[in-house]
């Protein structure tokens, strides 16, 4: 028997000072028996930093087609494709032919920074890439914090995000490596 995804409620508050974006979302989000909860949290963190009224967390992991969060028009043509972690550089060139931006959440250390200089040149192709990566530490305390029904507060200043999740505060850095490459 195959396990199932792990459900979680999520009411995440934005206020995004960059955007001037101030909204809450009620999120479910689906952890895969496969997904650490550090890697759930970050894609939480990536929907906070591009939050939109038509972004929406797709089957990710379950589906190699899709990504972990997408943005489409009303048309259904894809606007942002996020990933997170580190994908590899042809998914991220297809990706690149299916939608109008791409960016990628890395949040790996020191192996993200490997991954990015082995992928680098490539990408360099097309002006469609922005790559950014998180503060592994914060990431890690954040997973420690993840419940099944939460709420968040993000507030998104430069690249410095201040969480407010389970009465706990963190500061969590983001890093530009590559803005419309």
């Amino acid at each position: 028997m195959a396990l199932r995804a792990t459900i979680y409620k999520i009411e995440l508050n934005v206020a995004d000072m960059s955007r001037h974006h101030y909204a809450t979302y009620q999120l479910t989000v689906a952890r895969h028996p496969s997904e650490t909860d550090e890697r759930m949290m970050v894609r939480v963190l990536a929907f906070a930093l591009n939050a939109h009224e038509d972004l929406n967390f797709t089957k990710g992991i379950n589906d190699a087609d899709e990504p972990d969060l997408w943005q489409k028009d009303l048309t259904g043509a894809i606007q942002r494709w996020v990933e997170v972690g580190q994908p590899d550089d042809k998914r991220l060139l297809k990706a690149a032919g299916k939608s109008g931006q791409v960016k990628v959440y890395c949040f790996g250390g020191a192996a993200s920074r490997i991954w990015w200089e082995g992928i680098r040149s490539t990408l360099a192709r097309s002006k469609k890439f922005e790559v950014f990566s998180f503060d592994q530490a914060q990431t890690q305390r954040l997973a420690k914090v993840a419940s099944r029904n939460m709420i968040m507060h993000v507030t998104i200043e430069d690249s410095t995000l201040t969480v407010i999740a389970d009465n706990q505060t963190f500061t969590i850095g983001v890093e530009p490596w590559a803005l419309n490459y």
